[in-house]
């Protein structure tokens, strides 16, 4: 078995368990929340529980309060949505009675505190971290610094020519991050294992809080998704294709998010036109995930001309732009831009001082300085406002594109590092 990969958020969790009672640790199945949980376990001790495991659940159904009460402490509670509302209101009395720092570990595979069956809120006694699929970053050993330079000191992004390839870039694209298949090159495999993934959380996951009238409704929902990466929720559409009402579609859609497989994007509004766009973008959040719906390999991608290159390789962009700005300790705001005169970026992060960066993503490996055009426009309408437009590509090169707009390879988001594996 490879050495594990160091997560980013091993020292976030360290240093939380010693500022709250709680913390909570969620992401998408198979994540690596339970080798997070089992290394905190390894370093500071505690006791662990994994819910999945039907013993250990009956347990805690049985009696929650004194499945919230084990010593010693820490109490390390893995997939912890499965123990229902009765259970985080036995841990709420716990850390109420006795307001000690770094009582418990929670890590779930659900957002349940949104959960309408998961309704007690652990406000002012949790913080909360998300563990994503392995970043990139994570994967060559990174600082995880990209946009604190974007806001500090963008100039600094400019460096020779990255060694990533348009080859590399397909790779890590139908790779994704889920670190179960970063050792598994075989196809065969690699399809099985996100069959059985969509299956598991469909039939389990999903089921679990809410009612599936078709067994096939979340794959289908999926692989249409899928189908229109990058573009803006059409709701008649999607439920035409569907075969259902708007009203059951958009419970299915609030389910996937539920459980960590899609990620909202909403539209950034400004008072820079009156005629934005207002629908959101749904984003797949593992590239992996998407091409395998698609049915894409590197191979398939490599030729010029694939239609889903360019929605595959945004979908990277967003999942990775994701993981950075879950290591922030005060993350910008992550939006979209289009209006109804065409003008799209595909990605607009907003500091807390009102400061902008603008992103455009190009599947070229040459991208021309015509494809910043909106993100001068955009430049020009805020002034000072505006700290950097950046074209992220596939080529090698870094160049400068006029005042405060930069074209860098994609892999300056992990300082153009190379994966071992």
């Amino acid at each position: 078995m490879p050495d594990l990969i160091p997560r980013l958020a091993e020292a976030e969790l360290d240093d939380l368990m010693h500022s709250f009672r709680i913390v909570i640790v969620n992401g998408p199945r198979q994540s690596g929340k339970t080798t997070l949980l089992e290394g905190f376990q390894r370093r500071h001790g505690g006791v662990y529980r994994t819910l999945d495991d039907e013993a250990i659940l009956n347990a805690a159904l049985d009696d929650p309060a004194t499945f919230a009460r084990q010593e010693p402490a820490p109490v390390l509670i893995d997939e912890v949505q499965h123990g229902g509302d009765a259970l985080l209101r036995a841990i709420k009395r716990v850390v109420d009675q006795n307001r000690a720092l770094g009582q418990f570990i929670l890590s779930g595979s659900t957002r349940f505190l949104t959960v309408p069956t998961l309704s007690e809120s652990l406000a002012g006694r949790a913080a909360l971290i998300e563990l994503w699929p392995l970043a990139v970053s994570e994967r060559v050993g990174a600082s995880p610094d990209f946009f604190l330079r974007a806001f500090t000191e963008p100039r600094s992004l400019l460096v020779a020519d990255s060694p990533w390839s348009r080859a590399d870039y397909l790779r890590v694209t139908v790779e994704g991050g889920y670190p179960e298949l970063l050792f598994s090159t075989a196809p065969s495999r690699r399809a099985r294992w996100f069959r059985s993934y969509v299956t598991m959380i469909a039939t389990r996951d999903i089921r679990e809080f809410a009612t599936i009238r078709h067994q096939n409704a979340i794959p289908r929902l999926l692989s249409l998704l899928a189908a229109s990466l990058g573009c803006t929720l059409v709701g008649t559409n999607l439920s035409q294709a569907m075969e259902q009402s708007w009203e059951t579609t958009r419970n299915y859609l609030s389910y996937v998010e539920t459980v960590f497989l899609t990620a909202r994007l909403s539209p950034w509004s400004t008072d820079l036109t009156s005629r934005i766009v207002k629908s959101p973008k749904i984003y797949l959040t593992d590239s992996g995930l998407a091409a395998h719906l698609l049915r894409q390999s590197a191979q398939s991608l490599t030729p010029p001309g694939n239609s889903q290159l360019g929605p595959l390789i945004e979908t990277l962009a967003f999942t990775e732009i994701t993981k950075l700005l879950s290591f922030c300790d005060d993350p910008p705001t992550l939006w979209y831009y289009r209006d109804k005169e065409q003008r799209e970026i595909d990605f607009i992060l907003e500091a807390s001082d009102g400061r902008v960066i603008a992103i455009e993503i190009k599947a070229s490996t040459s991208p021309s300085a015509s494809s910043a055009k909106h993100l001068a426009w955009l430049r020009d309408k805020l002034g000072d406002r505006f700290v950097q437009g950046i074209v992220l590509h596939l080529g090698p090169q870094s160049l400068s594109f006029g005042d405060r707009i930069l074209s860098l390879p994609m892999s300056a988001l992990w300082g153009h590092l190379q994966p071992a594996v």
